[in-house]
């Protein structure tokens, strides 16, 4: 598609530092020792493991995806520590596991919410700061903002946040982009706030005299939506929550991915010269779906197949600048999702009825919210031209375990007590090993629900009753989304001879499970300060 690099701005990645100063950044002789790299997270929002055509996608083509697989490795047994999203994100931040905080357990966090990661804490950035990177975060944030000890203020100096908790620059949506408010956050203030038309945001009741999108449907220009998600309208689309006021700083959802690519690549450009490290959270392929005008209708899977090629360009333009500043052979650029996918969360944007065959989770079974591997099992690609030989691996790999990797290939020590359950995969990372390094992970659904894989077992305990749609998790046990997630009696499978997890062979291998159910509580109940 040749018109995609049009005027777009670039996009920015996740990097990390170099060892020792260069004259230039240049890729090192082969003589020169090699240079710690920069580093760059970049997490998508509900992509699912086969939703790339280098996972086996026919439907929808990502050119850029495929070529950051084909120089690195992509991990075919990946995990995301949660199947929803604030927690996942928390458990990559500080490297421990979000249910180990009770108050956490089920927060899918609203717009207003305070900071799930309490200020110096020791965290990733935080690490990669003490070890000399730059930091920085650019696109999706959802771990709250203010101290909860007063309502956030979104008029004046928004903190605390990502400055916090370890970043030097931010540029942020508070929460998901079908939650108010609307609007863009850089460092401490709201962007393009009009100080005479004050934002005042409610999660608990209608405090705006905008419409609805529950009172005024025929308002809504893209697609109608469930009850939960109208609230507020706001660029045509109703949202979860209610807010009035701001209106010259609310974002246009097709401006969003542009403006993700052009704030990445300037902190970018600006910090090429040190080591850097920079998160980027994409809002795609998650509600409320809306594809800029150069990616409507370039998949053959409607507009969730748009928006996925949408992420396929802001790859590109990450890997474009890098390139074009000569720091591409010593980045390490991560690729991933905070869970994974979902078709139908609310709005009737047609995912479901567009699908034509594509399959998001691989085969997997479940969705996003539950701990089937459809909605723990996300893609995982990592690229480092100048240490990561091209493979593709089936080695196990949790998004928690960033931070011990990156600890190590930093020469930073952490210690005993910091990122309880992170593991240092650096050898898996670099292709040291071919053996398992982590052979267990613990998987987490909405309302706290926890599943155990250990080797190819899978152990999933009987959901406690009522425990989906528990208090803060934004679950409704009505929901069918959120229903299918409760587990009425104990499942066991081999994945390696039913990775669809269709068949509960736990009558067969009564031991088995007993032996997971007793680690799974052992891990549960350990100090958070052993490994």
């Amino acid at each position: 598609m040749s018109n995609l690099n049009m005027h777009h701005p670039s996009a920015a990645c996740l990097a990390a530092l170099l060892l020792t100063p260069l004259v230039a950044r240049s890729a090192p002789a082969a003589s020169e020792p090699q240079a710690k790299p920069n580093m760059i997270i970049i997490l998508a929002d509900d992509l699912g493991p086969g939703d790339m055509s280098c996972a086996g996608a026919t439907k929808i083509k990502t050119p850029n995806i495929d070529r950051l697989a084909a120089e690195g490795v992509r991990f075919t047994q990946a995990y995301a520590p949660s199947a929803t999203c604030t927690p996942s994100r928390y458990s990559m931040l500080t490297g421990e596991y979000a249910w180990r905080q009770k108050a956490k357990n089920n927060a899918i966090l609203d717009g207003d919410a305070p900071l799930c990661i309490e200020p110096g804490r020791f965290t990733l950035p935080e690490m990669l700061r003490e070890a000399g990177y730059q930091t920085g975060i650019v696109g999706k944030w959802h771990l709250g903002l203010g101290d909860g000890k007063t309502k956030v203020d979104f008029n004046g100096e928004v903190k605390p946040g990502p400055l916090e908790v370890g970043f030097d620059y931010c540029h942020i949506i508070p929460a998901t982009v079908d939650r108010v408010p609307s609007v863009w956050i850089e460092n401490h203030q709201v962007r393009n706030l009009d100080p005479s038309d004050p934002i005042e945001v409610s999660y608990l009741k209608n405090i705006s005299s905008e419409p609805t999108g529950l009172e005024h449907p025929e308002l809504l220009s893209r697609y109608g939506a469930d009850k939960q998600h109208s609230n507020t309208i706001i660029n045509g689309i109703s949202r979860i929550g209610y807010m009035s006021g701001g209106k010259s700083a609310r974002f246009k959802d097709e401006e969003l991915a542009s403006t993700v690519v052009a704030k990445s690549v300037e902190f970018i450009e600006q910090r090429k010269d040190k080591p850097f490290f920079l998160e980027v959270g994409l809002f795609e392929p998650h509600v409320p779906r809306v594809a800029e005008k150069p990616f409507v209708g370039t998949s053959d899977c409607g507009l969730r197949g748009d928006v996925i090629r949408q992420i396929d360009w802001e790859v590109g333009e990450i890997m474009k600048a890098l390139k074009r500043l000569q720091i591409a052979n010593n980045t390490l650029i991560i690729l991933s999702s905070d869970n994974g996918p979902i078709l139908f969360d609310g709005y009737n944007d047609r995912s479901v009825e567009d699908l034509n065959g594509h399959r998001p989770t691989h085969g997997l079974r479940g969705w996003k919210y539950q701990t089937f591997e459809g909605g723990c099992r996300v893609p995982f690609l990592a690229s480092w031209p100048a240490q990561i030989k091209p493979r593709v691996s089936n080695q196990i790999i949790n998004l928690t375990d960033c931070f011990a990797t990156f600890s190590k290939i930093v020469g930073e020590e952490l210690p005993s007590n910091v990122a309880p359950d992170s593991l240092d995969l650096s050898s898996v990372l670099l292709g040291n090993t071919t053996e398992n390094v982590r052979d267990h992970t613990v998987l987490h659904g909405i309302g706290g629900t926890l599943a155990l894989r250990q080797g190819n077992w899978k152990y999933l305990p009987a959901t406690a009753k009522g425990a989906v749609g528990g208090t803060g998790s934004g679950a409704d046990a009505s929901d069918p989304r959120f229903a299918s997630a409760i587990i009425p009696e104990p499942m066991l499978f081999d994945l390696s001879t039913d990775p669809g997890e269709e068949n509960n062979i736990i009558a067969q291998h009564p031991e088995k499970a007993e032996e997971l159910a007793s680690r799974l509580h052992a891990i549960v109940t350990k100090s958070a300060s052993s490994k």
